[in-house]
């Protein structure tokens, strides 16, 4: 998810708002797209498209919004939210330019000076983890996305980011789905790979817990997300977005919890992965 989506999409966030506003006045969509005077048909697919995160609207739009919810106290504070999402878009924009390498090295300092980590994945192998040939597969779907070109240098700096998990004055607790163990964002060599080198962790300051298929989940994993001690940090597939702490850090935290309690460690979650590996074997 880019930065500036997690910015609309998130609880309490500009397109919850905005629904929220629109249903309070008891507005349909189409009704309200009339009152913005914009048009029938496209204006239906844009309200729906804002109200689902999928369109950024402008300030002059969300002001208009608010007062055609009958809210225009509202208004004000919406257009800072715009603004706010635009400003995580040109900061995201900027840090890339500067390459991936940068990213990593700069996820690493703050991840050296934490005591404890806790990571959740929902469909990659979180980054401490991952083996050389797994990083470069990632990091280059990534550089042809964005047009970076540091592949060799952003893999190198994912690779000395783990040095940290040998430090037995911190403590590690990673939570993925299964989905991580086998969907393929490399060759299927290279995911055996890196299943096997989730096997061979054995770090007493190191816990993996693994989701696992066709669990009821008292939370849904949205979206990837690494905990610093009590710094919240929102981690795309591109690299780190941005950095969070106080209420959010503390939702992220009971979250966290959540998908741990669901999870599986130890001797299940090896099974997990030796069932993922040899599936991989036969296909």
């Amino acid at each position: 998810m880019h930065p500036a989506d997690e910015r609309l999409n998130r609880p309490g966030g500009l397109a919850e708002r905005l629904v929220r506003l629109r249903k309070a006045a008891g507005l349909t969509g189409d009704e309200l797209a009339a009152t913005l005077g914009w048009g029938e048909k496209t204006g239906r697919t844009k309200v729906s498209k804002i109200e689902n995160g999928k369109q950024t609207p402008d300030a002059d739009e969300v002001r208009a919004w608010a007062l055609a919810c009958g809210h225009a106290e509202q208004a004000e504070d919406l257009a800072d939210l715009v603004a706010d999402v635009q400003t995580v878009h040109t900061r995201w924009k900027r840090r890339l330019r500067d390459g991936h390498a940068s990213v990593q090295e700069d996820i690493g300092r703050r991840t050296q000076a934490a005591k404890r980590i806790r990571n959740v994945e929902v469909a990659m192998i979180p980054g401490l983890l991952q083996t050389g040939a797994y990083a470069r597969s990632i990091i280059t779907a990534v550089s042809a996305a964005y047009g970076t070109s540091d592949i060799d240098a952003a893999v190198a700096a994912r690779m000395r980011r783990q040095d940290v998990l040998y430090d037995q004055s911190k403590t590690f607790e990673f939570v993925i789905t299964e989905a991580a163990l086998r969907l393929l964002p490399c060759p299927p060599q290279v995911m055996a790979g890196q299943l096997d080198r989730l096997m061979s962790m054995d770090l007493a300051n190191v816990t993996l817990g693994i989701i696992p298929f066709g669990t009821e989940l008292p939370m849904m994993p949205y979206n990837s997300f690494l905990l610093l001690d009590d710094e919240l940090i929102a981690e795309t597939w591109g690299g780190k977005d941005e950095e969070r702490g106080g209420d959010e850090s503390a939702v992220h935290d009971r979250i966290f919890g959540l998908l741990a309690g669901e999870s599986v460690t130890g001797d299940e979650a090896r099974r997990l992965i030796t069932a993922a590996a040899a599936d991989l074997r036969g296909s």
